[in-house]
């Protein structure tokens, strides 16, 4: 193999990972506005049917601190870990602990939701994010 094959290898390899992160990028991003799609679905129901909502509190990652936040909206799971705020924002309500946060509060930033919630989590359990909130919505507030 001579040195301009090696390099033509190169370039094409190159090609191929940039061509695969591109798909999987695009694929992230529709899955992501699929996602925010459905979230918006919800508060839009959870608004007509009057579900109450309720402050929202963040927790420390270890799961020791619990902390104030500026944030209403409803809880989605039993842990309180994760919560869709009055605006349509997805969020993981887990920080780093902090006296600050103890004081002040906690802002956890939002994030994309998943369209499979739990996916990937160590205890197998996981939901499609419709379902979850459809059942939310059949049942009148929110877990726990």
């Amino acid at each position: 193999m001579g040195e301009d094959d090696g390099l033509a290898w190169r370039e094409r390899q190159r090609r191929a990972v940039r061509a695969h992160a591109e798909a999987d990028g695009r694929r992230r991003a529709a899955e992501q506005a699929g996602a925010a799609q459905i979230v918006a679905w919800f508060v839009a129901e959870a608004t007509r049917r009057r579900l109450p909502t309720t402050r929202l509190h963040a927790r420390s990652y270890d799961g020791r601190g619990r902390y104030r936040t500026r944030l209403t909206g409803w809880y989605v799971d039993r842990a309180r870990t994760r919560a869709v705020d009055t605006a349509g924002r997805w969020y993981l309500l887990t920080v780093p602990a902090s006296l600050r946060a103890l004081v002040l509060g906690a802002d956890p930033p939002p994030s994309p939701a998943p369209l499979i919630v739990g996916e990937g989590g160590r205890d197998g359990e996981s939901i499609p994010l419709r379902d979850l909130l459809a059942r939310l919505l059949d049942e009148g507030a929110g877990p726990g």
